[in-house]
């Protein structure tokens, strides 16, 4: 029974697995086993054999005890083991012991269902353990009986029936959108489900159509969530056709749409572009979700519904946030980063937002979702969106949404000699100071300058309100890159990883370099650097500054440093 089984996945390559044949003339069984997109790592499967369970960057060991009996210690962790993603690791291994393994782990779980965990039932938790059950079931099934057969369709059944009732109460956004794609896996991949494939169909159009916007983008405006949904949706659309069953139009409609997003985020590098709760994404797993792409043209320069701007000039990448921020019902990981920008040479980060870290939110997320938290101006150190701040309001929203920010955003983009024109403005300031922010972008068409001007006017007729007008300009700089001073105060001196040169430069305002913090690293937050102009919009309303890419060699410019520029910032 398990050579047979081994036999078809191995037949079926990288794509969906047959189960009819393993269990044949059963009503209630399992027909096909979808594909998992997400990158596997055989190595894991020794320390899971061993006891030993690492989850975002936390370690278990069991011991001898069950690992479901512990207590977590935290709940990225317990996220991870409920649902029940790492069995991709055992199946990576493809050995006796690590099928055993598997299998002795499921049923473990499945034999005591009376466990009380409060997040096993959470919706977006409840729907990744039945992905995972359904795409491992070749591993855990391979080498067994009908008895554990049986009990493990029991399982599963009870598990998705606990899904359809998650629908009654369920963040709306992305875990929505999980619980009606894991719903439609579960009726192709179980006989007798002619009737749920047509509701989860019907259910999953109507919501990809109302989430993923004409341009391509998430209504959250998260870049994360791209990758997320794409490596289920991805697979979804091949168990459709495994099954000879068209998939949904607003299916294919929603991920050709979504494909050219992906691309549109990423920088030189391959990394993305760090707005709205973005985080680092596994680059083996974004390369796989491109591989799909039929396309694989150039990014679109503008997506307007989901609002951001792209301008690729030269060997110069700049991505910008031009877009109000997203409905208060998915706006729980929205930043106030309006008119924020990132920017890339080649493959080098220069400019960036402080991001997300990928585990470990809670402890950075009231820093991280501020506007001093991204490369662009905040007025009297306050954010320029408002979110919900009273703890028994968080918890009944399950969160913190965005209950006020800008309302008008403007972005026009214009070729003009030698370069690229973008001209932007937010009102997140208007309503409590009575300013609005203006900034304007110039990118020359050889990618080696960025010029740019940012202004606080009052809005027409008004005047700004208040005694207190201070504002700051930030540029946070990514971690890779060698900041000093220029001894004159008007500049700073940026040495990328490839020696390459640029040099910040202010008109007319005295610049300072401070600290920062740059999250969404793959080894958790690294200390970097801000490049900061402090004034008063009274006496000086405007900033002008730029960005040069230098010619001068990297042993030149550190002989002009030490001739004449303080010491470099230590990182």
């Amino acid at each position: 029974m398990g050579r047979f089984a081994r036999n078809v996945m191995a037949r079926a390559g990288g794509g969906t697995v047959a189960l009819s044949r393993l269990w044949p003339g059963r009503s209630d069984r399992l027909i096909i086993a979808p594909h998992d997109l997400r990158t596997a790592d055989a190595t894991r499967a020794a320390e899971i054999y061993a006891g030993r369970f690492v989850f975002a960057g936390k370690i278990v060991t069991c011991h001898g005890r069950s690992i479901f009996d512990l207590d977590p210690p935290s709940e990225d962790w317990e996220v991870a083991l409920l649902g029940f993603g790492w069995l991709r690791h055992l199946r990576a291994a493809d050995t006796a012991l690590t099928r055993a393994n598997a299998r002795s782990l499921v049923d473990d779980w499945m034999s005591n269902p009376t466990r009380k965990r409060p997040l096993e039932r959470r919706a977006d938790v409840l729907a990744r353990r039945v992905i995972s059950l359904l795409s491992q079931a070749p591993l855990v099934l391979g080498d067994t009986d009908g008895k554990f057969y049986r009990r493990y369709l029991r399982g599963l059944t009870r598990e998705i029936r606990y899904l359809r009732y998650a629908m009654i109460d369920i963040g709306d956004g992305v875990p929505k959108l999980q619980v009606l794609i894991a719903l439609s896996y579960a009726s192709l991949c179980l006989a007798n489900q002619a009737k749920h494939i047509r509701s989860a169909s019907r259910k999953l159009s109507d919501e990809l159509q109302r989430q993923i916007l004409p341009d391509g983008g998430h209504i959250s405006r998260n870049p994360g969530a791209l990758v997320e949904l794409l490596s289920d949706l991805l697979p979804l659309r091949q168990t459709f056709a495994a099954r000879n069953i068209a998939p949904p139009p607003a299916l294919l409609n929603a991920i050709d749409r979504m494909m050219p997003m992906l691309r549109f985020f990423r920088h030189g590098d391959g990394s993305f572009a760090l707005f709205n709760g973005m985080s680092s994404a596994p680059n083996d797993l974004v390369a796989t979700l491109l591989a799909y792409d039929d396309t694989h043209g150039a990014p679109m320069a503008n997506m307007p519904h989901t609002g951001y701007q792209r301008i690729d000039t030269g060997g110069m990448t700049l991505i910008m946030e031009t877009g109000a921020p997203p409905p208060p019902s998915v706006s729980h990981d929205a930043h106030a980063g309006c008119l924020s920008f990132e920017m890339s040479s080649g493959p080098s980060r220069i400019v960036v937002n402080c991001g997300m870290p990928a585990t470990g939110r809670d402890n950075w997320r009231a820093f991280a979702r501020g506007t001093a938290a991204h490369s662009t101006l905040t007025y009297h150190d306050t954010s320029s969106c408002q979110f919900v701040e009273f703890s028994a309001m968080k918890k009944l929203l399950q969160g913190a949404p965005i209950v006020s920010g800008p309302a008008n955003v403007e972005s026009y983009r214009e070729a003009v000699p030698h370069g690229e024109l973008l001209t932007t403005s937010h009102d997140g300031y208007l309503s409590k100071f009575g300013v609005i922010h203006r900034r304007v972008l110039m990118v020359t068409e050889d990618g080696s300058r960025l010029d740019g001007e940012d202004t606080l006017s009052p809005a027409p007729g008004g005047k700004i309100k208040g005694n207190e007008s201070d504002f700051a300009l930030r540029f946070h700089l990514h971690p890779s890159v060698k900041a000093s001073r220029l001894s004159d105060a008007r500049g700073v001196m940026l040495l990328l990883p490839n020696r390459d040169v640029w040099t910040f430069e202010a008109i007319d305002d005295k610049v300072d370099l401070e600290d920062s913090v740059f999250l969404a690293g793959n080894d958790g937050p690294r200390r970097t650097a801000q490049i900061v102009i402090r004034q008063d919009s009274r006496h000086a309303p405007s900033i002008r500054w730029s960005f040069v890419r230098s010619n001068t060699s990297a042993a030149q410019t550190s002989a002009r440093r030490n001739a004449r520029r303080e010491p470099e910032l230590p990182l």
